[in-house]
């Protein structure tokens, strides 16, 4: 489904990831562990069209996407959910959501639809639809974050950092929406640093280290992993 080649991306001369090769295959949830600074970020800008890799090849579903418009990116059905929300404040929660159908915009019928999936996803966010997005808490804003970008109909989601700065009962509301989610088909690459709840609900993860792929392997194996569980999870 997503398939990243010897992917090579700089910001001026400092290389942020190098010789990236990793891959989702349909339906899996696949999880990015790292610490800040470690290039999870920047495998989805580059996956989304934001930042244009220097080098390497990255396919969805067999077509290539570096060259790629983000919006081009978001019809083939790869959406980017980004770390830190990054919602219009003063905009309702409604509007916020259906800027997420933007290219979707023509079928309001089916954007409908999509509205009522999410707010079936979070029902809170059916209560508060008309209210600004910046007066909600950190949780809904985040479930508004997820919600957008479920109105683009992905195929792949990128979700980046969803539990961050969450308190620990909405992470766990959080990560069992993202399970329903993945578990309705969609495909899933989550980057996150609380690893024990991610690697709990993933099929496979990748760690990643200075913008390299340093250890990859299926959920047990990781757990078990002492140098995972040393540097990400704890005792």
């Amino acid at each position: 489904m997503l398939h990243f080649e010897g992917v090579n991306l700089h910001y001026g001369s400092f290389r942020a990831l190098n010789g990236i090769t990793l891959h989702a295959a349909p339906g899996e949830l696949v999880v990015l562990l790292g610490a800040n600074g470690a290039g999870k970020t920047s495998i989805f800008m580059a996956a989304s069209g934001i930042q244009r890799p220097s080098a390497g090849s990255i396919r969805f579903a067999e077509r290539e996407l570096v060259g790629l418009r983000p919006a081009q990116i978001v019809a083939c059905g790869l959406v980017h959910c980004p770390e830190g929300r990054k919602l219009f404040p003063m905009m309702s929660v409604k509007k916020n959501l259906t800027l997420g159908a933007y290219v979707h915009r023509r079928d309001k019928a089916g954007i409908q639809r999509s509205l009522d999936e999410v707010f079936g996803l979070f029902p809170m966010l059916e209560k508060k639809q008309d209210d600004p997005a910046g007066s909600l808490s950190g949780g809904q804003q985040q479930m508004v974050a997820i919600g957008r970008a479920l109105l683009g109909r992905p195929k792949v989601l990128l979700l980046d950092e969803p539990s961050l700065g969450l308190a620990p009962l909405v992470v766990k509301q959080v990560f069992e929406v993202i399970q329903r989610i993945n578990q309705s088909g969609t495909t899933v690459l989550l980057a996150e640093q609380n690893a024990f709840s991610a690697l709990a609900i993933a099929h496979r993860a990748y760690v990643i280290e200075r913008g390299c792929i340093a250890l990859e392997g299926d959920r047990d194996s990781l757990l078990n992993n002492e140098a995972v569980r040393a540097a990400y999870i704890g005792a």
